[in-house]
């Protein structure tokens, strides 16, 4: 029988140039990026799982949302980010998507989760020990804000500048940030290596093991 298993992500920004100099991307080309992130999607998910993708999934995007959509595995929800208006209006979201949300609440099972795109100061059962999950915030550590959330233990950052460039679990979610950044250092391919090697999945595999 095989096992679904839920699934976080946000902040890919596929399409988006730009997005490798403010966030410190290890590409060259916004092809080398969107074709990492594509890979390690689709090396972590498969059909059968479901993906929350916490906003932001493209920007200023040459290639058609659709194209890449159709390429993404699992069941994919999505919760709307600041920069998600322009691709959703030339996308059949039904065709790609469970549902689409400004903000929603739900259980794995487990635990009791708020997703939105944006970070929360409060949020429904915050008292009760219930989680929130978001994205937005990239992996801007010298914010003011950063180190706050940092401080908020059921607040956890989807985004995959912290997180291998990749859909994570909630389990992976818990892992400090601190321990993700030290890891950092190690994953990155350098940038002359990057279309070299295609993104093979034994590289894949033996830098995500350094990272975690």
């Amino acid at each position: 029988m095989v096992i679904a298993i839920i699934y976080f992500t946000g902040d890919q920004h596929f399409g988006h140039a730009n997005i490798i100099k403010h966030c410190n991307r290890p590409f060259d080309t916004v092809s080398e990026m969107d074709e990492y992130l594509l890979v390690e999607w689709n090396n972590q998910v498969t059909a059968n799982d479901t993906v929350y993708i916490l906003g932001d999934l493209f920007f200023r995007n040459a290639v058609s949302a659709d194209d890449y959509l159709c390429k993404l595995h699992g069941k994919k929800h999505l919760i709307k980010g600041n920069h998600d208006k322009d691709w959703m209006k030339k996308t059949d979201l039904e065709k790609h998507f469970q549902s689409v949300s400004n903000m929603l609440e739900f259980s794995d099972g487990s635990h009791k989760i708020t997703l939105c795109h944006y970070p929360l100061m409060t949020w429904s059962g915050i008292a009760k020990g219930s989680y929130h999950i978001h994205g937005h915030i990239h992996n801007n550590a010298d914010a003011t804000y950063f180190q706050l959330l940092k401080s908020m233990p059921n607040a956890l950052n989807a985004g995959v500048d912290i997180n291998h460039f990749r859909p994570v679990t909630f389990a992976e979610l818990h892992i400090p940030y601190g321990k993700k950044q030290r890891g950092r250092l190690k994953i990155f391919i350098p940038k002359h290596r990057l279309s070299s090697c295609r993104f093979q999945n034994a590289v894949t595999l033996n830098l995500l093991e350094t990272w975690l």
